[in-house]
Parts: C-alpha cells; sequence; structure tokens
C-alpha cells in the first residue's frame, strides 16, 4: 500500500507491505535517495516482517516545507507517522542520514522502539564547510553535479565497474533530489552532533558498516558501538556506503538475525 500522510507539516509519501499481523520494521532512507533504495531488502523481510517505508521530508514523493530542518524534527516525523499509522511500536533501521534519525529516536523516544539498527551513519559530520560547499554546489549547479563524487563514496570501484543496474537507478534519485529539500537536510546533518545523546540509547542496537565505506567510515561506526551500551557491530566487506544495496545478501543476513533476536526475545517476556 502507498499513500501520503500529513505529518508536523509535511506531507510524507509512505509505502506498507508485508503481513498486517506481523512485527513492523520502519525504514529511513539515506540523504538524495528515497523508499526505493531498500527494494533488496524487501523479499527477505516481508516473509516474517510488515515494513513501513517513507520519504524524509525533502526527499521523493514527500513535501519539501520550508528550512531550516533538524534531525530531531525528523525523527518527529517517523513519530507522527507511527501515530497516524497507528503503530506502537517497530523495529527501526536507517541507513546514512537514516540512521542519524534512528539515534535521535534510540535517544528520545526508546518507548515506541523494539530495536535500532544503525547504518552506515555518524554521529557527528564535520566540517560544516563540506556541508556548506556542497549546499552552494547543489544550487549553483543542480544535484546532477554531485552524481560522480557520490556514486564514487556510495558505492566500491568494483562494484561501479561491474555495472549493476542499481548504480543507474541510484544516480537517478540523487538526480530526482529536490535541490531545496537537499539543501535543508544537508544542514540538518551539518548541524548535527549526537555524540553526547549515545549514551541515553538504551534499546538493543545493531550497527552496521560498509568496510570500505569513505564517508561514515568504520571509525564512526566505532563511535557508535563504544557509545551505546549493548550495541553489536557488523562490518561488511567489500562494501562502501550503500552497503544494504551492494552486499544484499550479507546485510540481510546481518539485519534479520538481530531483528529475530529481539522477536524471540519479545515473545519470551
Amino acid at each position: 500500500m502507498t499513500d501520503r500522510m500529513a505529518v508536523n507539516g509535511a506531507e510524507l509519501h509512505y509505502r506498507l507491505d508485508g503481513p498486517e499481523a506481523a512485527p513492523t520494521v520502519v525504514l529511513s532512507n539515506s540523504l538524495m535517495s528515497n523508499l526505493e533504495m531498500w527494494e533488496p531488502q524487501m523479499a527477505a523481510l516481508t516473509e516474517t516482517f510488515r515494513v513501513l517505508r517513507f520519504d524524509t521530508r525533502g526527499h521523493g514523493a514527500s513535501s519539501v516545507p520550508a528550512a531550516p530542518y533538524s534531525i530531531a524534527a525528523m525523527a518527529g516525523d517517523v513519530i507522527g507517522l507511527m501515530d497516524a499509522l497507528e503503530i506502537d511500536r517497530a523495529h527501526f533501521c536507517g541507513l546514512s542520514m537514516g540512521g542519524m534519525i534512528g539515534q535521535v529516536l534510540g535517544a528520545k523516544h526508546a518507548d515506541r522502539l523494539e530495536s535500532l539498527t544503525l547504518c552506515d551513519t555518524a554521529a557527528h559530520m564535520p566540517p560544516p564547510e563540506l556541508w556548506d560547499e556542497r549546499i552552494a554546489v547543489a544550487r549553483t549547479e543542480g544535484l546532477s553535479a554531485a552524481v560522480p563524487a557520490t556514486l564514487e563514496r556510495w558505492f566500491t570501484e568494483p562494484f561501479r565497474a561491474s555495472g549493476h543496474p542499481a548504480i543507474e537507478r541510484i544516480a537517478e534519485m540523487i538526480q530526482a533530489t529536490d535541490v531545496d529539500g537537499f539543501a535543508a537536510c544537508a544542514g540538518a546533518i551539518r548541524d548535527m552532533d549526537h555524540r553526547e545523546m549515545l549514551a541515553e540509547i538504551t534499546v538493543p542496537t545493531l550497527v552496521i558498516v560498509g568496510r570500505d565505506d569513505p564517508g561514515t567510515p568504520v571509525a564512526a561506526a566505532e563511535v557508535l558501538r563504544d557509545g551505546i551500551a549493548g550495541a553489536e557491530l557488523v562490518i561488511l566487506d567489500d562494501a562502501a556506503h550503500l552497503c544494504n544495496i551492494e552486499q544484499p545478501g550479507a546485510f540481510n543476513a546481518a539485519l534479520l538475525a538481530f531483528l529475530d533476536g529481539q522477536t524471540a526475545e519479545s515473545a519470551e517476556a
């Protein structure tokens, strides 16, 4: 089911798949992508979970409210969407910007989460000048200009050389992203610092990262693991930033093992 929902001053485009009575998994996209980035996970997840995907404000088919945005406000969008869909608790999995949103959810809305999976993300993304430059280039040249460098960061060289069809789909997502939406979300990432907040996260947490991710590297994932009590870390070989696309089999296995473990513990409680 695909639809739109008015939430916190935004119209969020979302999709629900999987058995209605099953536990819910919420998937949150990266900057310059949309809910379709999770297609490699859908067949595996929907066997046992109901999956809620949505386009973050400013992205995909969601609306582009006026800036400024904050990661905390985008976390509020998730809670508002869950409220509107009458989802009391869910497993949350976010990649990059989605993982930043997840950190706020874990720290401030633990009562709504069964578990938290943070993929190829970070608690802090300096320097601010880098984000200011990316915003300026997007405004003057459009997001098409960002495609080559972004694909280099998001996928390993062998994967790019393979001609995998996902590369073109991601390039299209980048180009289709609204410039104002990109700028507002990039500004939120620029201004984010969750390092002190990590200690507030008490929900079961899995951290996944591609070993070759240059933007949110293994070192950033280790900060998350070390800062969140009891967090587990899985490093996927031969993968960069979008490890869910580059290594879907290994990603799905790690995610499902974690989710199934949390579901079993909930059933026993």
